[in-house]
């Protein structure tokens, strides 16, 4: 081990987030505690993606055996540090009043708390995404940390990409209601050219209009509120989203928001609007069991157990139903498409072995997904296919990720600036006064 490097202690969550987290720490060195192999262990059966990450991780260490891990480490690559598997070690008498039982967690803290006081000239760093298991880390004086590769340091900017131009000149605005092609961004004459697709809203007094900038012909063209598949945009986000959902040359659209602002309604009113363009469309999102329960605690066989994660997205569907009358051909079209499987909502898991070629996919929940898991889901695309994802940073379920780290967060982030891609994020609920009451003050 290099004397002026830290040395880095993961926990299993880490690796299951990061197959190649061990990449990542630059010149210093790595303990894989041997607790770790054995969880991961236990996560290598399986089809959802936390599965192929503990898989995949085990085929690294498999490239590197040879050498010692145990004594001398192995060598991650030129100009990283190296990697060392450190057996159980026996509980310090701090630990054992701290925490006396000896579940996994107090085990990694015990090698942790060893690889310390061995090496009191270097920095010892526990990185886990388990909060609690770092406070428990630093209340007997370990340093921990979260793993930040992925993260995201500036998300105040995911709430403000729409923008709102006052005091615009109004025969701009009178310009883009009479030119529907559009009209020269050098017009407005911004500090800074608006990002692809960007959606502002331009005002004048009581004279508005919205606007999208067009990164293709470099126009800022004017949106006009328009309706999808019997959905009517309430309020100039909703109006926006609708837009950036029927824009053939958009391919991939994420909408954040609170709850009740519109976002999974909306994707699926324009995913139905379209659905002559489209093979089939997906409606999926990731399975999070709460309170820390497995599906297999639920009754019932396997289509039960995930019936009641599925609901909401068939509400969505029904208020869509429910715009036109049973006897109507709109009516009739969704539940054939259903039967048909034409429309198909279903977990994540199940829809992650599909082709995705001519698939209008979304991805609700998205928040509740790593960067990784966002990665692979895109990265499946074939021809022909959209991708909307839609989700609430501020809202999530996962508990070892955050506002910082998740995947919608992640996406939104990363691909801001690409000409594929539009983001918009809703404010305003519309399910009611008093839904929205609640999501603002409670």
């Amino acid at each position: 081990m290099k004397n002026n490097s830290k040395i880095f202690v993961l926990d299993t969550n880490v690796l299951l987030h990061d197959f190649n987290c061990v990449f990542r720490f630059e010149e210093n060195d790595i303990i894989l505690p041997i607790v770790v192999l054995e969880e991961l262990d236990r996560f290598k059966r399986g089809n959802d993606l936390i599965n192929f990450h503990a898989r995949e991780f085990t085929r690294i260490l498999d490239s590197l055996s040879g050498d010692d891990f145990f004594v001398k480490g192995v060598s991650l690559g030129e100009d990283l540090g190296r990697m060392f598997i450190e057996t159980g070690k026996p509980f310090s008498e701090e630990l054992i009043k701290s925490f006396p039982e000896q579940i996994s967690d107090h085990r990694i803290l015990a090698i942790a708390d060893y690889i310390k006081k061995k090496h009191k000239e270097r920095e010892v760093i526990l990185v886990t995404k388990d909060i609690n298991l770092r406070v428990k880390a630093k209340a007997i004086g370990i340093c921990a940390e979260d793993y930040k590769h992925d993260q995201i340091t500036n998300i105040e900017n995911l709430h403000k990409e729409v923008i709102t131009l006052e005091g615009i000149n109004k025969n701009i605005i009178d310009s883009l209601y009479d030119n529907p092609e559009g009209i020269p961004i050098e017009d407005l004459k911004l500090e800074k050219e608006p990002y692809p697709h960007q959606y502002i809203i331009l005002k004048n007094g009581s004279s508005s209009a919205l606007s999208h900038y067009n990164p293709i012909s470099n126009k800022l063209e004017r949106v006009i509120k328009t309706s999808a598949y019997g959905i009517e945009p309430r309020n100039a986000e909703q109006a926006f989203s609708i837009d950036a959902l029927l824009r053939p040359e958009v391919l991939l659209v994420s909408l954040t928001g609170k709850a009740g602002t519109g976002k999974t309604l909306l994707a699926l009113a324009g995913a139905l609007q379209q659905r002559s363009n489209f093979q089939q469309i997906f409606l999926a999102r990731p399975i999070v069991a709460l309170s820390n329960k497995e599906l297999g605690y639920l009754p019932g066989d396997a289509k039960e157990k995930i019936n009641p994660y599925m609901q909401p997205l068939f509400d969505n569907l029904n208020v869509i139903k429910h715009n036109f009358k049973p006897q109507s051909p709109d009516y009739s079209r969704i539940t054939e498409m259903l039967e048909t499987e034409k429309l198909l909502i279903e977990p994540l898991a199940y829809i992650r072995g599909r082709s995705l070629s001519k698939i209008f996919f979304i991805i609700d929940e998205a928040q509740n997904l790593t960067p990784h898991e966002v990665k692979t889901i895109i990265t499946r695309a074939g021809e022909g296919t959209k991708m909307v994802f839609t989700g609430d940073v501020e809202q999530i379920d996962s508990p070892y990720l955050d506002a910082k780290s998740n995947g919608l967060t992640y996406l939104t982030t990363k691909m801001k600036g690409q000409d594929v891609f539009a983001h918009v994020n809703l404010v305003k609920g519309e399910r009611s006064y008093l839904a929205g009451l609640a999501s603002d003050i409670l």
